[in-house]
């Protein structure tokens, strides 16, 4: 151990140049993943500026007038700047508190069953969702819930619970459950599969001593299991905090139609809207470097928080 650490200690005196070169073929490896991060996370930034100019096309965004905080103020000041917003965190929230949970109920449920056939089966139906495209899943949203011909309504027709067309797709209220649930059915199971990896971790003979003092399986759960999968679920927390504002535009711009805009409408569809297809790039920056700030402050606090109760953090 003392020449083990001495051998530590001679690699950590070295020149970092050093380091490297004798890292070098691990350094290689994440040659395509830094290309990836500056080619679509940093290059994009260049053009944030155009949220503080007014951009005209053909003079670039380096020759666009400089007018401050002139869009930022045009977009708090719109009608719909309450709308979008509530929109956004009403949903970014709903997908939190129902979709965060399910998984790692998923992951204890799995780790303490001893079924492995069930195991196996509940995995695979839980995991196949996760492959089916957006475009399919809302595709199925709108025929199961259709008005006059849906599974739903022909069921709820035989049971004699609901009689005529179902109003589902057309009810605004209706449009976060179908949002939220329809992601939480299309993620659960691939969800769970870093918790499922997590439980992997947990030492088998603290579960062996559990047994010998007679804890229940639910018990060891409870006292072993979840205290072991805890960090993992806090550092989860805190980057999906991190996305509290990016609901999927593809989805919801999907599912949108003349009755549920008035839920629907949220900040991704909203730049889509004033930015692609009415030529406001300017407004349209200034409305998502908005959405891009609320997001990164989210991070930072909730990273706090979890710093000062004592759990794990991301710095």
């Amino acid at each position: 151990m003392k020449l083990a650490g001495t051998a530590r200690e001679r690699e950590a005196l070295k020149p970092l140049r050093l380091r490297m070169w004798d890292n070098r073929q691990l350094y290689l490896f994440l040659l395509p993943a830094i290309a990836l991060v500056i080619a679509f996370n940093y290059l994009p930034m260049y053009g944030i500026m155009i949220a503080f100019k007014d951009f005209k096309p053909h003079l670039g965004i380096i020759d666009s007038p400089w007018v401050g905080l002139k869009h930022f103020d045009r977009f708090f000041s719109m009608p719909m700047f309450e709308v979008v917003l509530k929109n956004t965190l009403l949903i970014s929230f709903y997908v939190l508190i129902a979709g965060f949970p399910l998984p790692v109920l998923l992951a204890l449920a799995l780790n303490s069953t001893t079924n492995q056939r069930m195991k196996k089966l509940v995995q695979t139906i839980t995991y196949a969702p996760h492959f089916i495209s957006i475009v399919v899943v809302v595709g199925m949203v709108n025929i199961f819930f259709s008005p006059s011909m849906g599974i739903v309504r022909n069921l709820l027709d035989m049971l004699g619970v609901h009689e005529g067309n179902l109003g589902v797709l057309m009810n605004a209220s209706s449009f976060p459950h179908l949002y939220v649930w329809s992601g939480v059915w299309q993620g659960l199971g691939w969800s769970s599969i870093i918790y499922l990896g997590a439980l992997s971790a947990v030492d088998q003979s603290m579960h062996e001593a559990a047994i010998i003092d007679g804890a229940s399986k639910f018990q060891r759960v409870m006292r072993i299991d979840l205290p072991s999968i805890l960090p993992t679920i806090v550092i989860l927390l805190i980057l999906e905090s991190g996305t509290i504002m990016n609901v999927g535009f593809e989805k919801a711009f999907l599912m949108q139609n003349s009755f549920n805009i008035s839920t629907s409408e949220i900040i991704n569809t909203y730049v889509y809207k004033i930015g692609i297809k009415e030529g406001q790039y300017s407004l349209s920056a200034a409305i998502g470097l908005f959405n891009s700030g609320i997001n990164f402050i989210m991070i930072l606090v909730v990273n706090q928080i979890s710093k000062r109760l004592g759990q794990e953090s991301l710095w």
